[in-house]
């Protein structure tokens, strides 16, 4: 089926696919999605990327053009390119699917791309040295486990910001990796790693494709949240 006739209950259908996949399993689903990836998340109204670079932006001192950017789970290539339009120049992506990266690559908006499946494999960024570090959509149960967000915090620059951006799943795992990943955020903030800035919550992250009706319902979205911090000067 081409990405032009698909509808919301293919894209619902083939996301149910890839629930209870394992690490492996899930990459190679994401690698044989790439090429409509982006066609299929404008069909689902997937509002996270532009929500969390305004986000940032709204909350960002500096000047973008100057300024290295570090995009974690970056997909095709998303961020990136709504960063573009803000003036922001210099970016180094990574994800754990090979056919995202080489999507990402055809944007030319890369300095260079790495492939890394994070949680299992190391963040492989040079620490102390990005001013912005941007993850959005992958900090979720079965995804992105919510302990990377130290090797984020590692890998920005002293008075660098770290912006993430999660989808609110109403689930049991989904809840539970909310809570988790908060009292994660609050303990780093505890030793010093970084400060506050600020915290957003939304209502119109995407579609729910994961409702349990028959059907998807155009007018029900799923919630997120953004959080924003900014690493302490040594």
């Amino acid at each position: 089926m081409s990405a032009g006739s698909r509808t919301l209950e293919d894209l619902r259908s083939l996301l149910t696919s890839c629930q209870g996949a394992d690490s492996q399993q899930r990459v190679k689903f994401y690698d044989s999605w790439a090429e409509t990836y982006e066609q299929d998340h404008s069909m689902m109204d997937y509002r996270a990327p532009h929500q969390a670079v305004h986000f940032l932006f709204e909350n960002f001192s500096g000047h973008p053009d100057e300024v290295q950017v570090l995009d974690v789970a970056c997909g095709s290539g998303l961020v990136a390119n709504l960063m573009v339009e803000l003036g922001f120049q210099h970016f180094l992506g990574v994800d754990g699917s090979r056919g995202m990266l080489d999507q990402a690559a055809k944007t030319g908006l890369y300095k260079e791309l790495k492939l890394a499946l994070l949680g299992t494999e190391p963040l492989p960024a040079q620490p102390g040295v990005f001013d912005v570090v941007m993850i959005v959509g992958a900090l979720r149960d079965g995804f992105v486990p919510f302990s990377v967000v130290r090797e984020l915090c590692l890998a920005a620059a002293p008075g660098g910001y770290v912006c993430m951006s999660r989808n609110g799943l109403e689930s049991e795992s989904g809840n539970q990796y909310k809570v988790s990943l908060e009292a994660e955020l609050q303990l780093m903030e505890e030793e010093g790693l970084w400060s506050h800035v600020a915290t957003k919550e939304t209502d119109r992250y995407m579609i729910d494709m994961y409702s349990n009706c028959d059907h998807v319902q155009k007018d029900k979205y799923l919630h997120g949240t953004m959080y924003l911090y900014r690493k302490f000067l040594l």
